[in-house]
């Protein structure tokens, strides 16, 4: 028997909106309210608000949480030198292949918040717990949050004129930072490539700032103009653009496995012993027509395989994500197999779209 799906805080919420609701990793969650599009340009152009509780915190805390995750994770979270402190990692097996990606917020000396993806949250706690060892470390998985993302160029004024009474913790926070101000914690970080606020609060809090936010002019977005907006980003999304039989280096992620120093973590040997023969590049279609994940690529520099693709509302073109031979090189041109026809493309460097146009080198092949 299937399990029925999981429903987030804001389910009342989203169907008095008249949400598009469609599963996604055991939960019911609002595709679009209407038009995907724009939605993807509100993000672009001024503040979107999306319902992200599907996704799962985990508090780690002890008096051995930081060595604790030291070996947990490829990136180092001494690194995070004071409380308030976010950096992105990713969980590796013993090969070196990844388990998940997420983010590391560093609460207090002794207690950390990790934010992993919804499709993998029950493995990655299993996983966690089976490396615990007999280390003082107490591993909580915070079912009682939601998590709502405000994303755009206005995100945070508009927040703050929702919720004045996060704008004194917040104001100055820079990237990759996050404030606890009450019962929630604010961080200024997302999934679009715009700025804005990540914020967990409790579930029960949560319908009530959805509508303030509302009423300060946010647009409700679901999991479609997410997508779009995290592609044109070049932000890798698990299960697509990298699984646990491919290692960060082979997913466009290399600068999140710190290396520097002796320091011994999970997968670090398994990388060692394989050196990465394949890289994920960015691809922009010359031909009309849209890419699709799994479509195949031909280049001088070997075959490949795009991991995500589709249309890209900003530039008015079709994008992807591809793993293609080591020896490509972003400029090199390539074809990709559309309904049996190979039509023109080129490889890029990702991000494809930085402050709501296109990145540079992008505008050039448009």
């Amino acid at each position: 028997m299937t399990a029925p799906l999981r429903l987030t805080a804001l389910h009342a919420e989203h169907r008095a909106l008249g949400a598009r609701l469609v599963p996604f990793a055991g939960w019911e969650m609002p595709l679009h309210y209407g038009s995907q599009v724009q939605e993807h340009h509100a993000v672009r152009r001024d503040a979107g608000l999306f319902d992200v509780s599907h996704m799962r915190a985990i508090d780690v805390q002890g008096a051995d949480a930081q060595e604790f995750l030291r070996r947990l994770l490829a990136n180092d979270v001494a690194r995070l030198r004071e409380p308030g402190a976010a950096l992105y990692s990713c969980m590796l097996n013993g090969d070196g292949g990844v388990l998940d990606d997420l983010l590391v917020y560093r609460c207090r000396v002794d207690r950390f918040r990790l934010v992993v993806n919804a499709g993998t949250a029950q493995h990655d706690l299993d996983w966690i717990g089976q490396q615990r060892l007999r280390q003082d470390v107490v591993i909580d998985l915070r079912v009682d949050l939601a998590i709502l993302a405000l994303q755009g160029p206005q995100a945070r004024e508009k927040c703050w004129r929702a919720l004045p009474e996060l704008r004194a913790a917040t104001e100055a926070l820079r990237r990759f930072q996050m404030a606890q101000v009450g019962d929630a914690m604010v961080a200024r970080t997302g999934y679009t490539g715009e700025d804005g606020f990540e914020i967990m609060l409790p579930a029960a809090r949560a319908p009530q700032a959805w509508r303030a936010l509302l009423a300060a002019g946010f647009a409700p977005c679901g999991l479609g103009a997410r997508d779009t907006l995290r592609l044109e980003a070049g932000m890798n999304l698990y299960g697509q653009d990298m699984d646990a039989s491919v290692t960060p280096q082979e997913s466009g992620l290399a600068w999140t496995v710190d290396l520097a120093g002796p320091r011994e973590f999970i997968g670090r040997a398994g990388l060692a012993a394989r050196p990465a023969a394949r890289q994920l590049l960015g691809v922009v279609l010359r031909d009309a027509g849209v890419m699709r994940a799994q479509q195949r690529l031909r280049s001088s520099a070997g075959d490949g395989v795009l991991t995500s693709g589709g249309f890209a509302p900003t530039l008015n073109r079709s994008i992807a994500l591809a793993r293609v031979a080591a020896a490509a090189r972003p400029g090199d041109a390539a074809e990709i197999e559309i309904r049996g026809r190979w039509l023109a493309a080129v490889l890029v460097k990702p991000p494809f779209v930085r402050h709501g146009g296109p990145a540079p080198g992008i505008a050039e092949i448009l």
